[in-house]
């Protein structure tokens, strides 16, 4: 097959493969390309003399514009979420108490959480005082004296 007899089905053929990984690997990226390949065979379709070289300007120019559009969109509208700190488990503790395993010297200690040992940042402290945490910093939580 030479660029020149590209056809408009094969640039449907080319969306459902985007398609397909998308939903194999979602990223949400692929679906962008798929619907800017779809869009290109539609025009292939309805004005068939168009060069191979400006459909795959036009499927060039969609989908980055579709990509960085949908990257616009999400930043101004985020998904709301009923578990906002699911995958980001440090969050989860801000406002809790919890008694210091080992010391904190020089602002770096240790405490204790449900079944896990976090690094600590904060004043220094003797071992068994109350601290609770205010922020995470990275693998760190942030405490101060409860």
């Amino acid at each position: 097959m030479s660029l020149e007899g590209i056809e408009f089905w094969y640039w449907w053929v080319a969306a459902v493969v985007f398609v397909v990984i998308e939903i194999l690997a979602p990223g949400f990226v692929f679906i962008w390309l798929g619907i800017a390949a779809a869009v290109v065979g539609l025009l292939l379709l309805a004005l068939p003399a168009i060069s191979w070289e400006l459909q795959f300007l036009i499927f060039a120019v969609l989908s980055v514009a579709a990509v960085a559009g949908s990257r616009i969109y999400l930043r101004r509208n985020p998904t709301k979420s009923d578990h906002p700190n699911l995958n980001r488990r440090g969050e989860q503790y801000v406002t809790r108490v919890f008694t210091l395993k080992e010391a904190i010297v020089n602002g770096q200690g240790k405490i204790q959480v449900d079944d896990s040992t976090w690094k600590i940042e904060g004043e220094d402290l003797p071992a068994g005082a109350k601290v609770r945490v205010i922020g995470v910093a990275g693998t760190r939580l942030k405490v101060e004296k409860a």
